[in-house]
């Protein structure tokens, strides 16, 4: 076969066309506009995968309303520690929009991003004690300052009617809200990166380009594989490769043969959405709303009803259900979860399947449901729900982290994790929610894995500072400026809540 080269040698090629290598390359290039990168895609578009708009929850994952963000302590006390971080770094993420708004770079955030309510809905007596707890514990935090809290049914029928309707006074019910929450189309944010970054920036990026391996050589790394289109061979030559290929990245890492990417194994989980086909039950829905997994079921289990818009049309979907496959991505290979287990990481994957049995039950039970039971877990949201008003659709293919710890032995991640080598040549992101609500922190790390120096730079800083103001700032202690800059950031993208 013959092989293609386009005679270019790289400063970073990034593997995968989707939100986390666009976003990476966008701030980097902005910071460093010298630096040539290269963006390779195994499909004919970028953004089909994880990014692609039914394959993820569309949520702007900000810990307003996602319970599993918060957990009891053994003392009887709320931590909320994780939705104060998701918080936070959803927050860089619209900021780092509202400067691509300003600067004239984004001119279509209104076709991405549209204003929700963030609400959370419990139905028994327990779990209203704990979200009341919950909204006395955040509420107290700036971030959530302006979270609502309810048990009055008159105010749940205004937040959310659907659920409401046929509700009876001897129900235990209760709900927040959050009025300045988002929904997010994450394929339309990756084109419009994508477009910027071609147009703006001059960043080749190479659809049907299949990265099959890669290898270190005297002055850095070639990434490797096959044109789709002809079954020509291409190698190009770079200095740094980021791996952002969604579920893919574990093999491509594992080929690095990089030390670091021992021990990690990854578990896939397919889901799936009930995709309401009334148009009258889609227009009187307007909010996200998730609720509790039941029992002993993972954190991906919990339920949530979510307006939603999809090509350009307003949508209602339940879910997500989970199924599984042995691939790492949607349009993978059947041959992605054997082929990744190997000598160093079959005690992770053993060790993991022990620890988590009550997982591989609920995987199981989920793979042998059908649409009526389906259906019955709808109708604890709302009552009457009739099976044709919903369809089932396949969504994304997840690739949860398993890896090993000194400290705790195997462990299965449900969160994302950057893996780099020690010169920063080699760099992946691992595992799935809340990802791309958080890629440009996301970003952030990753630059700081590939270029130190550049992140040390005063005049960099400055520029970031200008970007991102809280990129390298708590909250906590500032919570004047987080305010000013959180109602810029809305105003800017058109988000101003006037109610």
């Amino acid at each position: 076969m013959s092989k293609k080269n386009s005679g270019k040698t790289y400063d970073l090629v990034c593997i995968g066309g989707g939100i986390m290598s666009m976003t990476h390359a966008l701030l980097l290039k902005i910071l460093n506009p010298a630096c040539k990168i290269l963006i390779l895609e195994r499909l004919s578009e970028t953004g089909q995968e994880s990014s692609k708009t039914m394959n993820n929850a569309g949520t702007g994952h900000a810990g307003n309303c996602e319970l599993n963000y918060t957990k009891i302590k053994e003392d009887g006390s709320l931590d909320i520690s994780k939705a104060l971080e998701v918080c936070h770094d959803f927050e860089l993420t619209m900021q780092f929009w509202s400067y691509l708004t300003e600067e004239g770079f984004l001119s279509d955030s209104d076709a991405f991003v549209f204003p929700t309510y963030h609400c959370s809905w419990v139905h028994d007596e327990e779990q209203v004690r704990l979200l009341k707890k919950r909204y006395e514990t955040m509420k107290a935090h700036v971030e959530f300052e302006n979270m609502e809290y309810t048990e009055d049914f008159n105010s749940m029928r205004e937040w959310f009617p659907l659920i409401m309707k046929h509700r009876t006074d001897d129900e235990h019910l209760a709900g927040t809200r959050i009025k300045h929450g988002t929904e997010i189309d994450f394929e339309a944010v990756t084109q419009s990166f994508m477009n910027i970054l071609k147009n703006e920036f001059e960043v080749d990026i190479l659809v049907d380009h299949d990265v099959e391996d890669v290898n270190r050589i005297t002055q850095g790394w070639t990434v490797e594989g096959k044109i789709s289109s002809d079954e020509k061979s291409f190698s190009f030559e770079t200095e740094k490769i980021f791996i952002g290929a969604g579920g893919g990245a574990l093999l491509l890492l594992q080929k690095s043969e990089i030390e670091e990417h021992e021990h990690y194994g990854g578990f896939p989980v397919s889901g799936k959405w009930l995709v309401c086909q009334n148009e009258e039950l889609i227009q009187k829905h307007e909010a996200q709303v998730y609720s509790k997994a039941s029992g002993n079921n993972p954190p991906m289990s919990a339920p949530h009803l979510d307006s939603r818009h999809i090509d350009g049309k307003k949508a209602l979907l339940f879910g997500p259900f989970a199924g599984f496959s042995t691939k790492f991505l949607k349009k993978g290979s059947s041959l992605d979860l054997p082929h990744s287990v190997n000598f160093e990481n079959i005690p992770t994957y053993w060790g993991v399947f022990w620890k988590n049995l009550n997982l591989t039950r609920y995987l199981v039970e989920q793979v042998v449901t059908g649409k009526d039971a389906q259906m019955e877990e709808l109708r604890k949201f709302i009552k009457e729900a009739k099976s044709e008003d919903w369809e089932m659709q396949t969504a994304g293919q997840r690739v949860q982290i398993l890896k090993k710890s000194k400290e705790e032995g195997a462990l299965l991640e449900f969160g994302t994790e950057v893996v780099s080598n020690t010169d920063g040549t080699v760099t992946a992101l691992l595992g799935a929610s809340p990802g791309a609500s958080t890629a440009v922190k996301i970003a952030l790390d990753i630059i700081k894995q590939e270029y130190p120096d550049l992140l040390n730079s005063d005049e960099v800083k400055t520029k970031l500072d200008s970007m991102i103001p809280f990129w390298n700032k708590p909250v906590e202690g500032n919570e004047d400026e987080f305010r000013k800059i959180r109602e810029q950031c809305l105003e800017k993208l058109g988000l101003a809540v006037t109610t």
